[in-house]
């Protein structure tokens, strides 16, 4: 994981400022100013750090969605689909599915702009092409 996370840094290049909050991105978004863009990447890690501390999935999205509500700075969600595929086998997995895509369709909800890019090809699926 951490080789994952170098390489995206390298990438993004020295301007990037980089928070690194497993499960907790409320101090990255509320310290934020007008003038930043926030990226986060990804909420689907977010989601399984959640799941593997056993914690409570409901307040967390709650209090996810408030913090972004409120963040002054523009803020990008990366997130995974995962309900496209095949259904999973373990309980674990399948639960993991549905809070995913219960995630991806509040956070959809609250965006202004939803793309959704697959094989490299981005789509716009609500608000508009900068």
């Amino acid at each position: 994981m951490q080789s994952k996370v170098d390489l995206h840094k390298a990438r993004r290049g020295p301007e990037w400022v980089t928070v690194d909050a497993a499960d907790g991105v409320s101090n990255g978004l509320a310290d934020a100013d007008m003038g930043q863009a926030i990226l986060l990447d990804c909420a689907t890690m977010w989601l399984t750090n959640l799941m593997m501390d056993e914690a409570d999935l409901t307040k967390a999205q709650a209090a996810l969605l408030d913090d972004l509500a409120r963040c002054a700075a523009p803020v990008v969600v990366v997130s995974n689909e995962v309900g496209q595929g095949i259904v999973p086998e373990n309980a674990l997995a399948r639960r993991f599915r549905e809070a995913q895509g219960r995630l991806n369709i509040a956070l959809g909800a609250q965006a202004d702009t939803v793309w959704h890019v697959l094989a490299g090809l981005p789509q716009l699926r609500k608000g508009t092409a900068p």
